[in-house]
């Protein structure tokens, strides 16, 4: 990050130069651009349902408040369903506005599906995961699966002969089971992380750690990425803190889990097959009865945990950190900092930390609604 220091790319897009600007005013605070490698939607449009254009639009929401890299997340769905999805989403990766697809599901547990419809996970497959792998043409980047699902080893030897991160999570295993299959993955060479650590999955408890402990582990240990998502939501700060605190905010990947509530009303909405009422700005699954149902993902953006956990407390550099550690987990070495020959993928926020530009590639892709002044703070 940088403030009172000017910033120039030539026309590859890439910073040519870092240098000090003496000024009496304020400037800008700049910070590379974020990353989020789980994000089902915003803007009120859902990458698992909605048409190119909608998925168009939610890409470009998130990338107008920060989001730079964005990999775009399916839901659990039938075969015939979830592969022209794939077809689908793999158009924004071929127009460069994700980095590619995070498939959450099918191969996951039922009795932690969560906010996903359990109708639609089945047991792990190679052959249908093969058929996933070439739907994406090449873009598929992550896939959560649970550790006990069936054939979890041949899942991990596709992933590793693939590029595609393993991702566990919507699981019921036990410490020992995620372990196992974290040292298989990273013994395999494949790219190792949690999908939003501590939700959809047993609770750390002192007699059955669970897979918290084990991914946490792996996450210290330098052997797994572990996803929060840092909304006070999903996750309380002060857990926030401790994971942080305990791996590192390299080893922590800040995520959005959003839907397509992100940047929109309370109301009702859609997430893959099921329904979804937000209110005061909380996603959870429709009920018969009325009853608050399970969260149904987020609301937020990358850059609304970050601004959220500096007011906790935390060093700005590290929820920067913490925000941008998706890039290494793709393998993304050339974004994610503010460096010589660096890609110009920028933010500009204010001293609050609400967006004001964001360039890609040293381009400008700020709506004019930012541009003159993001909505949501006038008055603040």
């Amino acid at each position: 990050m940088l403030e009172s220091q000017r910033l120039s790319w030539d026309g590859t897009g890439r910073i040519v130069s870092i240098e000090p600007e003496a000024t009496a005013s304020p400037r800008p605070l700049l910070l590379p651009g974020l990353a989020d490698v789980h994000n089902h939607g915003g803007a009120g449009h859902s990458f698992p349902t909605s048409d190119l254009e909608g998925c168009r639009a939610a890409a470009l929401h998130h990338r107008a408040y920060g989001t730079t890299t964005l990999l775009t997340s399916t839901v659990s769905a039938p075969a015939e369903v979830l592969l022209p999805r794939l077809e689908l989403l793999a158009q924004l990766a071929q127009e460069g506005l994700s980095a590619g697809i995070h498939a959450e599901g099918p191969f996951i547990a039922a009795v932690r599906c969560g906010a996903q419809d359990p109708s639609a996970i089945v047991d792990g497959d190679p052959g249908l995961f093969r058929e996933m792998i070439a739907a994406a043409g090449g873009h598929l980047r992550a896939v959560t699966f649970a550790p006990e699902t069936a054939h979890a080893r041949e899942l991990v030897d596709l992933c590793a002969a693939n590029d595609v991160v393993v991702s566990l999570g919507h699981t019921d295993a036990d410490a020992q089971a995620t372990t196992a299959i974290i040292d298989y993955a990273v013994a395999a060479g494949a790219r190792v992380s949690a999908t939003h650590l501590c939700n959809a999955m047993p609770p750390l408890h002192h007699r059955a750690p669970g897979p918290v402990a084990a991914l946490l582990r792996a996450a210290m240990a330098g052997r797994a990425t572990v996803e929060l998502v840092a909304d006070g939501v999903h996750l309380d700060d002060e857990l926030v803190a401790f994971v942080a605190d305990a791996a590192g905010p390299d080893a922590v990947s800040f995520v959005s889990d959003a839907m397509g509530a992100a940047g929109q009303a309370d109301g009702a909405y859609m997430l893959g097959a099921l329904e979804v009422v937000v209110a005061q700005g909380v996603a959870r699954l429709r009920t018969a009865d009325g009853s608050p149902g399970a969260i149904a993902g987020g609301t937020s953006r990358v850059i609304d945990q970050v601004r959220r956990q500096v007011r906790a407390g935390w060093d700005l550099g590290a929820a920067v950190r913490a925000a941008t550690s998706g890039h290494r987990l793709l393998g993304l070495r050339d974004r994610g900092e503010l460096r010589v020959g660096a890609r110009a993928d920028v933010v500009a926020t204010d001293s609050n930390l609400y967006p004001l530009r964001t360039w890609v590639g040293g381009v400008d892709c700020t709506p004019s609604d930012l541009q003159a002044g993001d909505p949501e703070r006038r008055g603040s």
